[in-house]
């Protein structure tokens, strides 16, 4: 989980980089989701995985639409208006936007008081951080801008989480993140070459950032996050969750110079004081819901 966690930061921290180095948004994004489709498609042919029906295409396309091409394209231009600490802080609510969106979705995950508490809790932390008008940045940027994007990318997570859960069971964790990946950088590689044309004057160092954020802030994270699910219960892996705002807050501020501002500390705090109290209320209604399957073997 540690090793994910820092993957997955390390999109946000390449990402600024990156747009210090002038590459363009739409460069980094497209050749992130091609580095990382061809590198998924050569694990499925590595397990022979079989081809998927129209049904598992379609719902792919959702996917890619929803669950990456959106938060992508938004997170990244999110980015270059505020600092990583700032953004991770909204990449930090996927998880409390997953169970608004399972309320109206799946009728067997309703919101419960504690979670909707926890939901105004990390609220509140957001408007404090955008009443404080803090950034993260030492020339302001334009947080109410990065947080429209982030927020609106978080949703869109959200709503992708809510659906793949209520069509669990039909589909290859592996053979959906290939689909997202591979339909997401057809049209992406369209938009780049359309908007910032051929990336045939990136820097060395350019190109050094979004491989790296192509390999290890795409693909190893998603390829040891299905890994990890195959050996312990979805709920613990997600625990990866409160790493990566963390890592990307001091990944910020140790190599990018970033600022730590108190809307972000206080802001910060909030926002996983909900997060701890809404899993601390999953972990208590599956065990619950285990407990009603054996009663013999758990207690209270």
């Amino acid at each position: 989980m540690i090793i994910a966690g820092f993957g997955w930061a390390s999109g946000g921290i390449a990402t600024r980089a990156a747009f210090d180095e002038g590459v363009g948004a739409w460069t980094m994004i497209a050749i992130r989701a091609l580095i990382a489709a061809v590198l998924v498609g050569l694990v499925m042919l590595a397990r022979r995985m079989p081809r998927p029906s129209m049904t598992v295409v379609r719902f792919g396309l959702v996917q890619s639409v929803f669950n990456l091409t959106i938060p992508y394209v938004l997170f990244t231009f999110a980015y270059d208006e505020a600092s990583v600490g700032f953004v991770a802080l909204f990449a930090a609510l996927i998880p409390m936007a997953t169970a608004t969106f399972a309320h109206f979705m799946l009728p067997d995950e309703p919101l419960s008081v504690r979670k909707l508490a926890a939901l105004f809790v990390s609220f509140g932390g957001v408007a404090y951080l955008l009443l404080s008008g803090d950034s993260g940045l030492s020339d302001g940027g334009r947080p109410l801008l990065a947080a429209g994007l982030a927020f609106t990318a978080v949703g869109s997570i959200g709503y992708a989480a809510a659906f793949a859960k209520r069509n669990a069971g039909t589909y290859h964790p592996l053979t959906i993140t290939g689909l997202q990946f591979g339909l997401s950088s057809v049209w992406l590689v369209v938009a780049m070459l359309a908007i910032d044309g051929t990336p045939t004057d990136l820097t060395a160092t350019g190109w050094y950032l979004i491989v790296v954020m192509g390999v290890f802030a795409t693909f190893m994270p998603f390829l040891i996050y299905f890994w990890l699910l195959e050996r312990i219960s979805a709920t613990d892996a997600s625990l990866v969750g409160y790493i990566v705002p963390l890592i990307a807050l001091f990944g910020g501020l140790v190599l990018l110079d970033e600022q730590l501002q108190t809307g972000i500390v206080i802001g910060g705090v909030l926002v996983f004081a909900g997060l701890v109290l809404a899993d601390q209320q999953s972990r208590h209604e599956i065990r619950s819901k285990a407990a009603k399957l054996q009663p013999g073997r758990y207690r209270g």
